[in-house]
């Protein structure tokens, strides 16, 4: 596959990982998870074995089986497959990225190594450009999260040094709260793309440039949040805004249950129909079947802003 010129654009679903009640990966499923995510979340674009798909609580094998079942299914569907390659193990990340350049992705990402961390800006550039030259031919996007990761260089920083460094690189995943921080990178690198990857606050990053949105929230609220993006490129704003807000007031009951990851996979099934089934330990849903009218009257609510 030669370099792509093309840049990504819209929404990104990042996808959850189907398993079974015992724990394993359900291939079988993803079929269907496409097909969902095009037909009636008008979703084209996926980010895989990322957060959201709890990639570092997989094995390399489950990531290379996930990321060919991927590809294959959103063959002829979907316009863009990114695979996240990022492990603590630079040896595996590399194993990663030539796997998903050999069998037809359309770009790969990685985030930072967390538990032994770089111990500088120059020394994360190198782990960034050994990850991206094992697949020379895919753009290679960073996967910027300090909340999760505690790695705070400042992009804008990395930027300069990622330039001069790796010839595959196209842009940053970029999950963060800092928003001038991001309008910040979009003004000074306009020849990158800068997705974003809070949900909740994607109205201010396309007010300041957003090129698209990586999310897990897309899953099941994509239609709603093109019809945001939508609201906004037409330069209607207070709509976009009532979105936006009604995005928000969903999440503020998520985040006031104290739910996370395990529960947003439980809504994706709940709504979807889709049997994703649960979370692999250490991670457990508190979701009860009590819970699921208010969930769905929520989510209903939204259809009609």
């Amino acid at each position: 596959m030669a370099f792509s010129e093309k840049n990504l654009k819209g929404l990104i679903a990042a996808t959850f990982t189907p398993m079974t009640s015992c724990g394993a990966i359900n291939l079988p499923v993803i079929q269907q998870y496409v097909d969902y995510l095009v037909q009636k979340q008008n979703v084209t674009n996926i980010f895989v074995n990322g957060t959201t798909g709890e990639g570092l609580s997989l094995s390399i094998q489950e990531r290379k089986s996930l990321t060919e079942e991927w590809v294959k299914h959103a063959r002829g569907k979907m316009d863009n497959v990114i695979v996240h390659v990022g492990c603590p193990s630079i040896m595996d990340s590399k194993d990663l990225a030539a796997h998903a350049a050999s069998c037809g992705a359309d770009a790969i990402s990685a985030v930072c190594p967390s538990f032994v961390k770089p111990s500088s800006l120059d020394a994360l550039v190198l782990y960034l450009q050994e990850v991206a030259s094992a697949a020379p031919s895919l753009p290679f996007y960073y996967y910027h999260i300090p909340k999760l990761t505690g790695i705070t260089y400042q992009i804008n920083d990395l930027l300069g040094k990622v330039k001069q460094n790796i010839p595959s690189f196209r842009g940053v995943k970029f999950s963060d709260v800092n928003l001038m921080e991001f309008s910040l990178c979009v003004h000074a690198y306009k020849e990158y793309d800068f997705l974003y990857g809070v949900d909740e606050q994607l109205l201010g990053a396309l007010a300041f440039g957003a090129h698209g949105a990586v999310g897990s929230t897309y899953n099941y609220l994509g239609k709603i949040t093109g019809d945001l993006v939508k609201a906004f490129e037409d330069g209607n704003i207070q709509n976009a805004r009532n979105i936006q807000f009604c995005i928000q007031e969903f999440l503020i009951y998520v985040f006031d249950m104290g739910w996370g990851l395990p529960e947003f996979k439980d809504i994706m099934s709940l709504f979807s129909g889709i049997p994703l089934g649960p979370s692999r330990l250490p991670l457990v849903s508190s979701i009860r079947s009590d819970h699921h009218d208010a969930i769905k009257d929520r989510i209903k609510k939204m259809d009609s802003v």
